[in-house]
């Protein structure tokens, strides 16, 4: 086995990048699917006329720094420079609405996966389509704005999601991974495509406003897991590596969302597993061996990046709010004249949260910094809300932030264990919100009442996620994805299991009720509040 530095020089390494919703992260992994570089850029959505976005000069500054930070990194630690790579991949958070013209020319401002303005379009095409379509799905952005008879829709000739706009842009190749797709409009998992009937149906829908393209032409071209998708062209490395030193011609994979790359990250892209995100956003992605009895508007359909039906529950809200909070300690402690380690701030509030009582005392926390569509709401208030009588300790506050942030992510995972009695023999969790050892899980085991498994690796998350697909693409061998990730990458690897108790499990629900009892109060804010 070559040293790091050796796998590196020869070209044998292999980059995974993925755009986040606060940070864009690439990890270089060695033949071992081991990371041994990493680089990473910080950013924050804008609300710019009402609608969340990214600008197009963010995007590709953030991916030029992120790329330049992994190359100081390498340079750091193994003093060589990287002139080839064996594979590429790039990723970013699903849905969305990039609408380009003939010249490749983005129409209106990126409309990310955030937003909650396609209400009216979205509940049509679910009535259309009998099938769940989400706010944030794609198809719902371009018929909200066919709805509202905006002037740019009759010049588009492309429409992707972030991962397919940069690995169109540095390829060439208009192309998606089915994982990305099925987030766009819905995918069949027996043709690994968009769902046919669908887009007829879309398309005779919208004939009577004329325009001059219908939905198969501007959608992107739909890969598997391990497909070649193009190649690293020239001008492609001008627009990543501004040194100069990467050379053209690197084979890419099939650019997909984070969703996907988080089933690779965590080993769950076989049926009967599943895995949970929870980071800005939260969602559980559970592989399924049968299609769900009926359509629900918490449970969205998507698929693994090889094409696996997958019921996903997907929250906007997760760890912001306690953020916000933390920041606020962190204040206090700068107040004081306290040096302030944030790891150890937050490593001392999560485990400060075990020590409350099991239904957080009658506290609640409503976490929404924008809207949230599982529980009705179009815009955010963030609230923390108790009586008098409540127990009213740091420990009880800590504890109700964290079940808040995935409050609503239970339910939807209760429709599929209790009512449609979907079967999982493994969950696994990654993310920010697992960072602390053994909070996260056991919070997320009480919710669920299931055990909670997280690897030491996942807090690589989705960069990790798409470098192990790009290496798939580049070093299978007749594989099927799961059982590359199975046999070569975890080695049966299932990482540390926590299970729920009795106590906790009664108590979450206890606050559930509550919290659902007490929605009122955060519609009031929202509706009160310009």
């Amino acid at each position: 086995m070559m040293t790091a530095k050796q796998t590196i020089e020869a070209g044998k390494a292999i980059l995974g990048i993925e755009f986040g919703s606060t940070r864009i992260k690439a990890v270089l992994i060695d033949e071992a699917n081991r990371p041994i570089a990493q680089g990473a850029f910080e950013w924050e959505n804008q609300l710019v006329d009402g609608l969340w976005t990214y600008s197009i000069e963010l995007i590709w500054k953030g991916l030029q720094d992120c790329y330049a930070n992994l190359r100081q990194d390498v340079r750091r630690q193994y003093d060589c420079e990287i002139e080839s790579l064996a594979a590429i991949g790039f990723s970013a958070m699903m849905h969305g609405y990039m609408a380009f013209n003939a010249q490749q020319e983005i129409l209106v401002p990126f409309r990310t996966w955030r937003n909650t303005n396609t209400g009216k379009a979205a509940a049509q095409l679910s009535e259309l389509f009998h099938y769940n379509i989400p706010l944030r799905w794609s198809i719902s952005h371009l018929y909200e704005c066919i709805l509202e008879d905006n002037d740019h829709v009759k010049d588009i000739r492309y429409l992707t999601t972030l991962a397919g706009y940069v690995h169109w842009q540095l390829t060439g190749q208009f192309v998606l991974g089915v994982g990305d797709a099925s987030g766009m409009i819905p995918v069949d998992p027996a043709t690994k495509d968009y769902d046919a009937v669908m887009v007829r149906k879309f398309d005779e829908l919208i004939a009577p406003k004329g325009y001059p393209w219908t939905l198969s032409d501007i959608l992107p071209k739909v890969l598997v897991a391990g497909e070649q998708a193009g190649v690293l062209t020239a001008e492609g490395v001008k627009c990543l590596d501004l040194s100069g030193h990467l050379k053209a011609g690197i084979p890419v994979c099939p650019p997909e969302g984070d969703a996907g790359t988080g089933m690779v990250a965590t080993n769950a892209v076989k049926q009967r597993t599943g895995n949970v995100s929870a980071g800005t956003s939260s969602f559980s992605m559970i592989v399924l061996e049968k299609p769900l009895s009926r359509p629900y508007d918490v449970i969205d359909m998507v698929t693994t990046p090889d094409g696996s039906l997958v019921a996903m529950v997907h929250c906007n809200n997760c760890t912001s709010d306690i953020n916000a909070w933390v920041g606020l300690f962190k204040e206090y402690q700068q107040l004081l004249g306290v040096p302030v380690d944030m790891n150890e701030l937050y490593g001392k509030l999560f485990n400060k949260a075990i020590e409350g009582d099991a239904d957080c005392g009658g506290l609640i926390s409503y976490n929404y910094v924008s809207g949230e569509p599982v529980t009705g709401l179009s815009e955010g208030r963030p609230l923390f809300v108790r009586s008098a009588y409540d127990k009213f300790s740091l420990a009880n506050f800590m504890r109700a932030h964290l079940y808040g942030a995935i409050a609503v992510l239970k339910f939807g995972n209760d429709i599929l264990f209790k009512d449609e009695q979907v079967k999982v023999d493994r969950i696994t969790g990654h993310g920010g919100y697992f960072k602390t050892a053994g909070v996260g899980q056991k919070m997320l085991a009480a919710a669920l009442n299931s055990p909670i498994s997280v690897m030491e690796t996942a807090g690589e998350g989705g960069a990790w996620g798409i470098a192990l697909l790009a290496g798939y693409m580049a070093n299978k061998q007749g594989q099927t994805l799961a059982d590359y990730l199975e046999q070569l990458v975890f080695a049966g690897n299932t990482g540390t299991s926590i299970a729920p108790t009795a106590e906790d499990v009664a108590g979450f629900d206890r606050y559930i009720e509550n919290y659902k009892a007490c929605l009122p109060i955060e519609q009031a804010a929202v509706t009160s509040k310009s």
